[in-house]
């Protein structure tokens, strides 16, 4: 980006994050992402020699380095303490779209495997039993019938794209568009289930604890109480002390 040329606070970090794609990737960052693949998942439209010139400029910047994690193991981007402070930042653009940018998803905005790339890294792996959980997600209603698996283990969470070739121990058959109103807040599960948008099949109890494994995105409280007229706790103006 061109500098501004205005000696202010507001156009100098205008100059380092302001660019198309960069807060985003800012976001991919705060919430765990580190390898520039992993990067590169959460960001599809992006080019890979865009976001390595974008990296390489925030590193430029003090925002991101380029490093091993503090055990060692494969070098990743991490968010230096400048970078860190930019969490309120993104939470408060994300608390003003969820009130003022925010409707139905967009038909070019239903991507089902960034929906489940999503989730899979906001799953409450504490609460998993100890044995290995599959779950098929059946995705209808977008450009085709979409077959996805998160393969769920306290160990860790995997993505797959194709059958990984164990037999699902609960399904998720669900509209794409309710599923995604649903992760970001826009209705309630209980809601979508109701209505035959989400219907979740497998044993009784794995259905009943599938809701608690998820923690809902980020934004989702913003967004349900913006989609219910109310302000967000944390945007309301405080009384003067």
């Amino acid at each position: 980006m061109e500098p501004y040329g205005q000696y202010c606070p507001v156009a100098r970090a205008a100059e380092i994050f302001a660019d198309r794609w960069t807060l985003l990737i800012i976001r991919e960052l705060l919430a765990g992402a580190h390898r520039f693949n992993d990067l590169d998942r959460g960001l599809p439209g992006i080019s890979r020699p865009l976001l390595a010139e974008r990296l390489r400029r925030l590193e430029r910047a003090g925002v991101v380095e380029h490093r091993r994690a503090g055990g060692g193991g494969e070098p990743g981007y991490y968010l230096t303490p400048a970078g860190r402070e930019l969490q309120e930042v993104v939470d408060s653009i994300g608390r003003w779209g969820s009130r003022w940018a925010f409707g139905d998803p967009r038909p070019d905005e239903l991507d089902p495997v960034l929906l489940l790339w999503r989730m899979r890294r906001r799953i409450r792996r504490e609460l998993l039993p100890p044995r290995r959980v599959v779950v098929r997600f059946e995705f209808r209603g977008g450009r085709r019938p979409r077959l996805l698996w998160l393969v769920l283990e306290e160990s860790g969470v995997s993505l797959c794209l194709v059958d990984p070739g164990f037999d699902p121990d609960l399904i998720v058959g669900a509209d794409l568009a309710a599923f995604y109103k649903v992760w970001l807040g826009r209705m309630d599960l209980g809601e979508a289930v109701r209505r035959g948008l989400v219907h979740l099949d497998g044993a009784p109890a794995l259905v009943r604890a599938f809701p608690r494994w998820l923690e809902w995105s980020p934004f989702h409280d913003a967004v349900r109480a913006a989609s219910r007229g109310a302000l967000p706790a944390a945007s309301r103006p405080r009384r003067a002390s």
